[in-house]
């Protein structure tokens, strides 16, 4: 299973309890489909960035799911029926997870080797001799 974070914008002149209930809605969504649900962040009323459907504001809402491709698609198609919802975005973050943490093995392993300490001399490696010409 996938790690995918989905991020949707309701208009700001809905009531917080229908914000509420759609959030609830879309849980069952992921549950029905397969999915889990690991976070819901509601981040709250937001300017935008510019004007979608007239809308100068919105409240941002964060999913942090697990699922397949198929449970991505259903929680997308149900957003783009529902008539609060102004814009979405879905992001794969498994693949930058698997990522971060090779990184933090590859720095793990670099603190364990030894570093010279500062202000002393690096060892230098011997001159080679040099043939003589007689």
């Amino acid at each position: 299973m996938r790690k995918y974070e989905v991020i949707f914008i309701v208009r700001p002149d809905v009531a917080d309890e229908e914000v509420d209930k759609l959030i609830a809605q879309m849980e069952g969504v992921v549950a029905g489909a397969g999915g889990k649900m690991e976070k819901v962040e509601k981040i709250g009323r937001r300017r935008l960035a510019y004007r979608v459907e007239r809308q100068r504001e919105g409240f941002y809402v964060l999913f942090v799911l697990e699922g397949g491709g198929e449970t991505v698609k259903e929680f997308e198609r149900r957003l783009r029926v529902t008539d609060n919802v102004i814009k979405f975005l879905t992001v794969r973050t498994d693949e930058e997870l698997k990522r971060a943490e090779k990184l933090k093995a590859i720095r793990a392993k670099q603190a364990k080797k030894p570093r010279p300490k500062p202000g002393t001399p690096a060892a230098q490696p011997a001159p080679e001799a040099q043939p003589s010409a007689t």
